[in-house]
């Protein structure tokens, strides 16, 4: 299963990169709550580039058969939360994200840091 959720929250991560999203993280929770393995984190300069941002990984995953099962947020377009049961993707317009500092509140958990090129040590190589 943790592989499973791992390649979701991968392609979720570059989906938000395909938009230009920026500082897009994966936490690893699977040791910390038992409520989702991964989150993804990423980052919109605007509420179009966070509507953009969100709608693209909609269409993508929905074409791959993997809708999320609760969507937050998509009529404020600050701090937009799809939740595919194991993996939550947080699209945060930059002042929410600076506001919530959801990395902090999480600070145990792995990291991974997904950039357009190759990423850092994949959390699943640690595990």
């Amino acid at each position: 299963m943790s592989s499973d959720s791992y390649a979701l929250a991968r392609r979720v991560a570059e989906l938000a990169l395909e938009k230009q999203a920026e500082d897009v993280i994966l936490l690893d929770l699977r040791e910390l709550s038992s409520a989702c393995d991964y989150f993804v984190l990423a980052t919109g300069q605007s509420e179009q580039q966070v509507r953009a941002i969100t709608e693209h990984i909609e269409l993508e995953m929905k074409q791959e058969e993997d809708r999320p099962w609760h969507v937050e947020g998509r009529a404020h377009r600050r701090w937009v939360l799809l939740d595919f049961v194991d993996v939550v993707a947080h699209i945060f317009h930059t002042e929410s994200r600076e506001f919530y500092l959801l990395e902090k509140l999480w600070s145990d958990a792995p990291r991974e840091e997904i950039t357009p090129q190759v990423s850092s040590t994949s959390i699943e190589d640690e595990s």
